[in-house]
């Protein structure tokens, strides 16, 4: 009974760290610039399958096997790079318009991301071909956890660590959350607003990428995995509170336990949970666990 719940919380602890990636990403964004990247699954799908190149040219280089998570990191932040392109090419276009405009805006890049995935690497599921196992298992509790789990897991609270200290403790930061607060008096204090918000949304793009590089050796690169992860991502948001960097980790932290239980017990019930959850959320505590009130 120990082992098995150990396995779940494992699990569901190992899917949160992804996921705490990319929500982080998408309240970062939404945080400084009052945009809800819709975008967030679709750059998360590209860091895996820029991820599954990247250790291919690896291995065909004749790299050590046990150094592959170097190069499939450095993808994954490098293809984060997407993120200027398409806040300098496209969302500084609708920063001054109607929200609606700028959720359909991310949900256009969403199909034209989803199409140039498909042109590039074609339509059917890539891996990694086992080399989640490389690094071997520990034995936790009498329970064999991968020990690759653990390093993902360690490396996403080291950055949680690195994005707390960088918004609270550097001049960056100051900027960063004075442009969230009054982007007016911002401006007229001298910041250059332009280049925070692109700064931020690769950033947030970055993180992104970085989580969908860092669950392929777990899984498979498929086209369609961002679409799930974006309703993971929303219910994260809604749970933890709209621009809260501890409301992401917190409300990560519940959506990956809650769909590991759910798939433990009865595997139909994983999305079924988290929209109860959801709806609850919404109706006793519509700004969320850590949200603030707003106007």
């Amino acid at each position: 009974m120990i082992q098995q719940v150990v396995g779940v919380v494992m699990s569901g602890v190992f899917h949160a760290s992804i996921l705490f990636l990319v929500s982080a990403g998408l309240q970062v964004v939404f945080g400084v610039q009052k945009i809800f990247n819709l975008a967030c699954g679709s750059f998360y799908a590209l860091g895996a399958y820029v991820g599954v190149s990247a250790v291919g040219w690896y291995a065909a280089a004749g790299g050590p096997p046990a150094l592959f998570i170097v190069p499939l990191a450095v993808a994954g932040l490098a293809a984060g790079g997407v993120g200027l392109v398409v806040e300098r090419g496209l969302l500084r276009f609708v920063y001054d318009r109607d929200e609606t405009f700028q959720l359909l805006l991310t949900f256009a890049v969403v199909l034209m991301m989803e199409d140039a995935i498909r042109m590039t690497w074609g339509t059917s599921p890539r891996s990694t071909s086992g080399l989640y196992l490389v690094y071997g298992g520990v034995s936790v509790l009498g329970t064999t956890v991968p020990v690759y789990n653990l390093i993902v897991i360690g490396a996403s609270l080291a950055i949680a660590l690195v994005i707390g200290w960088l918004l609270t403790r550097t001049a960056f930061g100051r900027i960063i959350r004075a442009t969230a607060d009054n982007r007016e008096m911002a401006e007229a204090l001298g910041v250059d607003v332009r280049r925070v918000f692109a700064g931020v949304f690769t950033l947030g793009t970055a993180l992104g990428t970085l989580g969908g590089a860092l669950v392929i050796p777990a899984t498979a690169a498929m086209s369609e995995m961002g679409i799930e992860l974006i309703v993971e991502a929303f219910a994260v948001v809604v749970i933890g509170g709209l621009g809260s960097m501890r409301g992401a980790f917190v409300g990560a932290l519940s959506v990956g336990i809650l769909r590991a239980i759910a798939i433990s017990v009865y595997p139909k019930l994983e999305m079924l949970l988290i929209y109860l959850i959801v709806i609850a959320v919404l109706v006793l505590r519509p700004r969320g666990l850590f949200g603030e009130a707003r106007a």
